[in-house]
């Protein structure tokens, strides 16, 4: 015996098979439609996590599905980057990585547990995290023309701190000497507030930091800043000049911020999560928020992103190299 289903439930199950089909797919129309994993790969209360937690707040908004931030810390972001590297293509598990992981952990790291090249597809570029120059008040040069000459009369004499060995502040530091020409020696910290605090005694000369973490300590007088290391000044700080127009033109280093994917993921979904990352940092109080953290919001397509990560990797991979740095 036929049993013939009325044409209303055949439409409603077309609709639903639709609807199934678009959701098993990762079509772009019907992302997301369940809650979205953003995972920082450091502990939290860092720049990146701050950042991190702005965006997710937005697309929360935006998108009316959570978008969760999960902190997965450990060996300088590796750890958090290979659970993201490992996840499913599908747009719900995205990282939220920075110049580290994706620029220079590729280089310093003898050993990856996933291919660098390969395991990430570039989003979008959130915001950049200019690092100020900074010194003790007891350092007697208090300009940066003023520190190349005392580092070119002084070999080996001027110390430079930083967070640790291989991260973003020490090869800051590393790029500026090889510029400029001048040998300097460095003082690796287990963190940045170890060397922060050595600086402010006096103990070592000059720390490359970010303004986030740093621009308190300026405005008390207790470090100054010398020059920010971006193209452009920091909207913090307005009066402190650049190190490109303080005497070593071209200089830039810094870190910055992005969202990246699993590789694979459907280029319907990167392409909307970067609209909607962008859309959401050139609004009025997101650029406020990431201003008051030092932060200079971007906002970038897939392919601007991805350029920019493969020019750092470049450039760091040269100084790792010709500087013999390495984690393990």
């Amino acid at each position: 015996m036929k049993c013939y289903l009325p044409l209303a439930l055949i439409g409603l199950q077309a609709i639903s098979g639709l609807a199934y089909s678009q959701a098993t797919t990762g079509t772009a129309g019907s992302y997301p439609n369940h809650p979205v994993t953003l995972v920082v790969p450091f502990a939290p209360g860092g720049g990146t996590d701050i950042g991190a937690r702005l965006i997710a707040n937005k697309l929360t908004q935006k998108w009316g599905q959570s978008v969760i931030v999960d902190n997965k810390g450990g060996a300088g972001g590796v750890v958090g980057a290979d659970v993201v590297a490992k996840a499913k293509a599908d747009g719900y598990t995205l990282l939220f990585g920075n110049v580290g992981t994706q620029s220079i952990n590729p280089s310093l790291y003898k050993k990856l547990p996933y291919n660098a090249d390969t395991a990430f597809a570039p989003v979008s570029l959130v915001a950049e995290l200019p690092f100020f120059l900074l010194t003790s008040p007891s350092f007697a040069p208090k300009s940066v023309k003023e520190l190349l000459a005392y580092a070119k009369a002084n070999p080996d004499k001027v110390t430079f701190a930083s967070s640790g060995n291989g991260g973003s502040p020490h090869l800051s530091a590393e790029v500026f000497s090889a510029m400029a020409g001048v040998k300097m020696t460095h003082v690796p910290y287990k963190g940045g507030g170890p060397a922060m605090n050595d600086m402010m005694a006096g103990h070592v000369n000059i720390l490359f930091a970010s303004v986030l973490e740093s621009v308190g300590q300026v405005k008390s007088g207790k470090l100054n800043a010398l020059a920010v290391t971006t193209k452009t000044r920091s909207s913090t700080l307005p009066d402190v000049p650049t190190i490109s127009e303080s005497g070593l033109t071209g200089y830039e280093s810094g870190s910055w911020i992005g969202v990246l994917a699993p590789a694979g993921t459907p280029q319907a979904i990167i392409n909307k999560i970067a609209a909607d990352v962008k859309e959401a940092v050139q609004q009025a109080d997101m650029r406020e928020a990431f201003s008051k953290q030092g932060a200079n919001p971007i906002g970038s397509t897939p392919a601007q992103f991805k350029a920019l990560i493969d020019s750092d990797l470049k450039r760091y991979a040269k100084i790792i190299q010709e500087k013999n740095i390495s984690i393990d």
